[in-house]
Order: structure tokens, then sequence, then C-alpha cells
């Protein structure tokens, strides 16, 4: 059993967004031919009406050919309204609810898969702060409560499935920025692994970047469509491919001169539990310190 999902992250439609390079992809995404295109994040730059709008039209197209799997990044939270005020959820998420419904943390189960998400966007609240300013409503942090759902939804799964978790944060330290996304996060890790989910997509440190962690768990990171990349690398998306004993995760770049996204590198990893063996031509990738 094959399972096909297309890993993007960080769009970023609003003043940041590379138009070319999405109308490419949204070319594209017919002969990628997904099981699932997932969007982990950050489909905006400041949860604006207009944004959103572009990117529900983003959505709406790509689910022509395969449903789509969305959740919130930091961007996608309006966390000036009321920092710091714990009832006041409703108005954090309130653009970002209009146009992609209430659920948060959306699970989808669909042939050979159940794709579960957590919530790691949470404005400027008190799991995120860091004594660094700043991290200030930048940093995500992962509750306790959002992995024993995830953890539940797992568990009634059935044995052949795939257990994939989305969150937004990335979970392994980024290559060039040496950050976590996450506060918290050798916490954070061991939710992550304790789950039982075999794969997880994240994004939001605007570099590619695919590995294990703690040896259990695929981590796919996928880059940014925006004019935002680490280190003046090009921009790009993941795909990942789910097989009986490996996951294999091909990263597209964008070609400049020509226009296009064009795949590059495959990495490919045992499924976990077993050790990864990066393909000849992979990536360095950053490391959980």
């Amino acid at each position: 059993m094959t399972v096909q999902l297309l890993h993007l992250a960080d769009l970023h439609f609003g003043g940041l967004a590379d138009i070319r390079q999405i109308e490419a992809l949204e070319k594209m995404i017919p002969d990628l031919r997904p099981d699932v295109t997932v969007i982990a994040g950050d489909l905006s730059q400041r949860a604006r009406h207009g944004e959103l709008q572009r990117a529900r039209a983003f959505a709406n197209l790509a689910a022509a050919t395969a449903p789509v799997h969305v959740i919130p990044g930091n961007h996608d939270v309006r966390w000036w309204t009321r920092p710091l005020i714990p009832l006041a959820r409703d108005l954090l998420y309130r653009k970002y609810v209009q146009y992609f419904g209430a659920d948060l943390a959306p699970t989808l189960t669909v042939h050979g898969a159940v794709i579960a998400s957590a919530l790691t966007s949470h404005g400027v609240a008190w799991g995120s702060l860091t004594l660094r300013a700043r991290d200030l409503a930048v940093k995500g942090h992962l509750p306790k409560r959002e992995l024993l759902r995830v953890k539940q939804v797992f568990a009634a799964a059935p044995p052949d499935q795939v257990r994939v978790l989305v969150l937004h944060h990335n979970v392994l330290r980024g290559e060039i920025s040496r950050r976590m996304g996450l506060a918290r996060w050798r916490q954070a890790q061991r939710r992550i692994v304790d789950s039982g989910a075999d794969v997880v997509l994240c994004g939001h440190d605007h570099q590619e970047g695919a590995d294990v962690l703690q040896g259990r768990v695929v981590v796919s990171t996928a880059g940014t469509l925006s004019t935002r990349t680490r280190g003046g690398r090009p921009s790009s998306f993941n795909f990942v491919t789910i097989e009986t004993s490996a996951v294999q995760i091909t990263i597209f770049r964008w070609e400049a001169a020509r226009g296009r996204f064009r795949a590059s590198d495959t990495l490919a990893f045992a499924r976990p539990g077993r050790a990864a063996v990066p393909s000849k031509d992979s990536l360095p990738v950053g490391q959980a310190g």
C-alpha cells in the first residue's frame, strides 16, 4: 500500500507570497496526483481577509485533485487582539475559521493513512513564552491535551494504516536558523514519539529538510513558497511517498530561469523502528539538539 502526500507550508499569501511560484504549483498538482495535499500552516502573512481568501482559492483548486488537509500557523493567528487572555481564543482564530472552518486540528482518513493534526500556533500564550523577545508570537508549543487527542486517534486506527501527524512549527532544529520552532521542544519531541506517529509533516522554518526523530518518527519539514527563504535558497515543497517498508521525501525546488519546480533530492528512510538510509544525493539536514 502506497500513500503519496503533497506537503506544503508557509505560502504567506499577502506581501511575501511569490505568486509566480504559486501559479506554477497550481498547474502541477493534477500531474503530481497526490492522495492528499497537506498545508501545514502560515497560509497568510497577517491573517487579513484578502490573504485568507486567496489561500482558500488555492485550497479549493487543490481539492479538485485530492482532499486537502489544512492547519493554521502562527501568521494565521490574530495574536495582537487579546494576548495572554485565555478566554479570547475565538478572537485569535476568527478570520481563519471564517474561511477554513472551526476545526483547528482536523483529522482526515484516506486509503492507507490516518492524518491527524495538533495545534501548535497559539499566539502570545503562556506555553509559548521564552526569555527571548524575538520569540514573541513566533514560537509555538504543543500542549499535552493536543497529543492525548492525537494519541487516541492513532490508537483507534487499523494497524495497517500509516499514522501521519501534521503541525506547523518545525520539530527538528533548522540547519541554517539553528532554531527550534517549539518552546519546551524536548518535551514536545517526547510527546510526538509517544503519540504513535509514523511520519510528521511540519514547516515554519522556511527551509526544507527531512530526518528521523529519536530513530522512530520520520520528519518532513517543508520549505516556503514566499520571498523569505533561508540563506537565499530557492523556494521548495516536499512530496512524501509512504510505502510498507520505507518513506521517501522528494524535494521540489524552484528554477527561476525556467519558471518551474523541479524534483531534485530524494531522501529515503526505513519505516519507524529501523535505521534511516539517506539516498546518495540527499541533502544535509538539521539534527535535533
